[in-house]
């Protein structure tokens, strides 16, 4: 049975991440490597995931990763991983890589995906999750 959070005021379990694009992140026309942005982005999901379950946790899977805006060598990535959704031993969990220029402040979003994390046990068999804050 999963568990969603119920309307509340206390906030999503989240992490956010700060990187800076230099030019060994970025392909032959500046920008950054999608596989860049999938790690990093992966890596916010981790994150937060570990820090919630107080576990081991592995990338189970990655779905609706969405290329929206190129991310330019010398911006900011900003990234906030935010669990959505916990389910027995699994965690939905969004991402969102915003790219700012640090010259003149502006930002855009740029890249959003899903991941879903799976915590382990100490024998790395699928483990129970606490539930998120204010679900019943």
């Amino acid at each position: 049975m999963s568990q969603t959070p119920a309307m509340t005021d206390q906030p999503l379990p989240e992490a956010r991440l700060l990187e800076m694009v230099f030019p060994d992140h970025t392909n032959h026309l500046g920008t950054l490597f999608g596989g860049q942005a999938l790690a990093w982005m992966d890596k916010a999901a981790f994150i937060v995931a570990s820090r919630h379950a107080r576990r081991t946790v592995v990338t189970a899977r990655s779905e609706e990763v969405n290329f929206r805006v190129p991310v330019r060598k010398g911006q900011l990535a900003e990234l906030v991983a935010r669990i959505v959704h916990v389910g027995h031993s699994s965690m939905t969990v969004e991402v969102e890589l915003t790219a700012e220029d640090p010259l003149t402040g502006d930002r855009r979003v740029c890249t959003t995906g899903r991941f879903v994390m799976v915590a382990l046990d100490s024998n790395g068999a699928p483990a129970t999750v606490p539930a998120l804050p204010g679900a019943g």
